[in-house]
């Protein structure tokens, strides 16, 4: 009997840029010392894709839906559900879930309000439960319900609630004023919500000086999807490993299964080689491995390309190459080595 083929899937999120002055010329990826990912355009196959559709925004969401084959056109109904799913979070038909980012807003002069930082200076996941947890216990109703995630990356479900409001993506809007998506009379509970949240922050400061985040930010809503499953897709079982929950959600609804790596942050500090270890162990008893790294994004929404040269280094040198090195115990094997979109320096966003 012909041993069956594996198959995995490489996504280093945001690595995408233009070619920038301060790199002569060079994006942030042809800058890098990636010599595994160049062993992989040496000796494979290289193509070009939209994983992005025409009309549609470029988020991870939008992105690794369509790398999936399911067309976001047909499948995609917010990114906050899918994040929802892998936080073990049922939604039923009157449900809206929202992403709820941890940030940092500055309140300058007068009503100007800017997005500072969409992460809360990538807050840990130990200092926002808390938060997390009192936002549940002063706002939690029969009708709204908070629940923690990893680090700044949380949601919030409104039951009868509104999936028509404007969706604003904090990392769109760095630097730039939002006080214009802080109105009652047009965003009511939402409005009510976020200011809601500033007492609280102000709370918890005096408890961690160091704490950054001071602020709420609702965006990315949706009711729950219906996808159907990747095994009655292609054929094949497998799963997902990814630091966010929107990755595993993702798996979840498709059918895939997440797989928890300890360690894993989202960020430059992320456990590389748990996640290595993790994928080569779970391709023993699966036929396909869907493996997300997001630190390249995170760095480039900082706007560092230092950072992100250092996250893309690390993706093949911590990432890439222990994985080939590893895959080669198949005989039979396919690799598609991926980014889902891009972010560049000097947009700070998708």
């Amino acid at each position: 009997m012909q041993e069956s083929i594996k198959y995995l899937v490489l996504v280093g999120d945001g690595m995408g840029d233009y070619p920038l002055d301060s790199l002569s010329g060079l994006t942030p990826l042809q800058a890098a010392k990636t010599p595994n990912m160049d062993y992989i355009a040496t000796h494979g196959r290289m193509g070009l894709v939209h994983t992005i559709p025409e009309g549609k925004e470029a988020g991870s969401d939008i992105a690794n839906l369509n790398i999936l084959g399911y067309d976001p056109n047909v499948y995609h109904t917010g990114r906050a559900p899918l994040e929802a799913a892998n936080m073990g979070i049922e939604l039923g038909d009157d449900d809206v879930a929202y992403r709820c980012n941890l940030v940092r807003l500055d309140f300058g002069s007068g009503a100007e309000i800017i997005m500072e930082d969409y992460a809360g200076g990538h807050i840990s996941s130990e200092v926002a439960e808390p938060i997390v947890k009192k936002l549940e216990d002063t706002f939690g109703d029969e009708m709204t319900h908070f629940y923690p995630g990893v680090s700044y990356r949380h949601s919030m479900v409104w039951t009868k609630g509104r999936v028509d409001l404007p969706s604003v993506p904090p990392h769109d809007m760095l630097g730039q004023r939002v006080d214009q998506y802080l109105n009652e009379a047009t965003f009511s509970r939402l409005d009510e919500l976020i200011r809601g949240s500033w007492p609280l922050f102000a709370s918890f400061k005096q408890e961690n000086p160091d704490l950054l985040a001071n602020s709420i930010w609702l965006w990315g809503q949706g009711k729950a999807p219906n996808l159907p499953k990747f095994k009655d897709k292609y054929g094949l079982s497998g799963g997902v490993i990814s630091a966010v929950d929107l990755l595993k959600g993702i798996g979840v609804y498709a059918g895939l299964k997440p797989i928890d790596v300890p360690g894993a942050t989202g960020y430059l500090d992320t456990n590389y080689e748990g996640k290595v270890e993790y994928t080569l162990a779970n391709l023993e008893i699966m036929d396909f491995l869907y493996l997300h790294v997001e630190a390249p994004d995170e760095a480039a929404h900082s706007g560092d390309v230092d950072l992100k040269i250092k996250a893309i280094e690390q993706f093949d040198s911590l990432v890439v190459g222990p994985v080939l090195e590893g895959m080669r115990r198949y005989d039979h094997f396919r690799i598609l080595l991926i980014t889902d979109h891009y972010t560049p320096i000097p947009e700070r966003t998708h």
